[in-house]
């Protein structure tokens, strides 16, 4: 497979090239879809699971609309579209039963996997939360690795594949940041020190590009099919009122 090339940071954390908004575009209103209710004592927003494409979806699994989101966790695009939608997103569709929201890391470069590998190491259920957090100190996040040097960049690239994104994750305070979020220690490092789950995520950018041709991020499918020209959260609610949510 494809490997990540040790680039200098400045360009390593350039998401800007594959990161930015489009004009929306709009559809025909096919009419009301159905939802149904979720399982007794939970809400559809609750029932969260690793998909085999790699992905992680919240909601009704049967849900007639099925949006995928392709994120970067260093593109400010998409923290964006995370601060705008969270709360909405889960309240007034996925819990309806009318969607489901699927989440796939479109990852560009070693912090970026840093971060996936951490928000996906204590299961499912904790993983929208620790993304949602990792946006939401996007900047910081950014700007700590930036003042660790180039040269701490490199020596964490030029590490053996199991130290690599522990090395990365140090330089950027990753693990405090998942440890005051719940994350133990010894488990963060144990995630990160599976080179696996790195070569895994950037394969699947690769699988995924090629199927659904993504050329920025955020990206979306509906029901299988890419949403050209949407890449925000105003876009995306007129795209699933058209659908009938």
């Amino acid at each position: 497979m494809k490997r990540l090339a040790t680039a200098p940071l400045a360009l390593a954390l350039l998401a800007l090239a594959a990161c930015g908004s489009q004009d929306g575009n709009s559809s025909a209103p096919i009419g009301k879809v159905e939802g149904k209710a979720a399982p007794a004592g939970t809400t559809w927003a609750q029932q969260v699971v690793a998909t085999p494409e790699g992905g992680i979806r919240m909601g009704n699994p049967d849900a007639p609309i099925k949006i995928i989101e392709f994120a970067s966790n260093t593109c400010p695009h998409c923290a964006h579209f995370s601060e705008e939608s969270k709360d909405v997103l889960e309240r007034d569709y996925v819990n309806t039963g009318k969607v489901s929201f699927e989440f796939r890391n479109f990852v560009m470069n070693p912090l970026d996997i840093s971060m996936a590998m951490l928000a996906r190491c204590t299961g499912p259920e904790a993983f929208f939360p620790l993304t949602h957090q990792f946006f939401a100190n996007q900047q910081a996040i950014i700007e700590k690795l930036q003042s660790a040097g180039e040269d701490a960049y490199k020596n964490a690239m030029s590490a053996a594949p199991d130290q690599r994104f522990q090395r990365m994750a140090e330089a950027a305070g990753l693990i405090e940041f998942a440890m005051e979020r719940g994350v133990p220690e010894a488990k963060a490092r144990q995630c990160l020190a599976d080179p696996k789950t790195a070569e895994t995520l950037a394969a699947n950018v690769e699988r995924d590009t090629a199927q659904y041709s993504i050329t920025g991020t955020p990206s979306f499918i509906m029901n299988g099919s890419k949403l050209d020209n949407v890449s925000t959260w105003p876009q995306l609610v007129e795209q699933l009122k058209n659908a009938g949510a």
